[in-house]
């Protein structure tokens, strides 16, 4: 793989300097080709592509990619998030078999599955979730799954029925602190979200979250995530640096040094979390197999 130092100076549009210690890797090698190719040939989306992820070089080389299923079109208009936005197509009930056979021949030994919010549909799309999992599990039965489900709205009996397939890990991202909540997340509820994960802990699954940082958030505040998270069951959290994805997004308050991500992973792990990834360029699915 080749080092690709991320510009360090401001765009024609001024934003914020990058620092040297941001950096992506090329996406080039074998096992990336081999991942695009399955990808495209079976129709799939990934968080990887739509979410313009700096590790999908890494993730992809090594064989592993993180699956979107329910479109690429996202009912919510979250500023942070670069997935499009607008009115959903209908769904693709035959997806749950392709996503199954793709991660079936690429051998795949912890398999992350997320999704794109269908606040449309009643069920919040929970069946495809399900028959999703009990598919991979029924044609690779050595994959571990890890699922990172969106918000549901307080549809608790769709949140049921998304983790009932056998899932080994569910996710639910908290994405910042409660005080941004209405810049960041403006159709989410931060203690909704939490109870999100309460549920879920209660309902017998290992739990994670992950948020960024760089948004204006205090550290402070950081750690009052921490201590909700615990109260609330949560296992694991990534943190990871906030990227402006396009100059329509919200724009980079503060590009977060590695000693205050190091510092974070102490202190959370200090507060009863079981795992802390952190670091600039984590992101909710990186190093996923890590967090069995």
């Amino acid at each position: 793989m080749i080092d690709l130092p991320i510009v360090d100076k401001k765009d024609d549009g001024g934003r914020k300097r990058k620092p040297n210690w941001l950096r992506v890797k090329l996406p080039i090698g074998e096992n990336y080709k081999r991942v695009r190719n399955l990808v495209d040939e079976y129709n799939l989306h990934t968080i990887c592509q739509s979410g313009n992820c700096p590790n999908m070089g890494e993730c992809w080389g090594a064989g592993t990619a993180t699956f979107m299923i329910l479109g690429n079109t996202c009912t919510r208009s979250c500023s942070f998030c670069a997935v499009k936005t607008g009115r959903p197509p209908e769904y693709d009930e035959d997806e749950p078999r392709r996503v199954a056979e793709a991660i079936k021949l690429m051998e795949v030994k912890h398999a992350v599955i997320t999704s794109v919010n269908r606040d449309e549909l009643k069920d919040r799309g929970a069946e495809i979730w399900y028959q999703t999992v009990k598919a991979v599990k029924e044609v690779s039965p050595e994959t571990t799954i890890e699922t990172l489900i969106p918000d549901v709205r307080g549809n608790w009996a769709a949140l049921e029925r998304m983790v009932e397939g056998g899932q080994e890990v569910v996710s639910h991202n908290m994405e910042t602190v409660r005080a941004l909540y209405r810049k960041v997340r403006p159709q989410a509820k931060y203690q909704r979200s939490l109870e999100q994960i309460q549920r879920i802990k209660d309902l017998g699954h290992r739990t994670k979250t992950g948020i960024m940082v760089g948004l204006g958030e205090t550290e402070d505040q950081v750690f009052e995530v921490m201590d909700d998270l615990v109260n609330h069951g949560c296992d694991v959290l990534t943190i990871g640096q906030y990227l402006q994805p396009t100059k329509m997004h919200l724009e980079v308050a503060e590009y977060v040094h590695p000693d205050v991500f190091a510092k974070y992973k102490e202190v959370g792990l200090e507060k009863g979390l079981n795992f802390v990834e952190s670091g600039p360029l984590v992101r909710s699915s990186y190093h996923a197999e890590r967090h069995l």
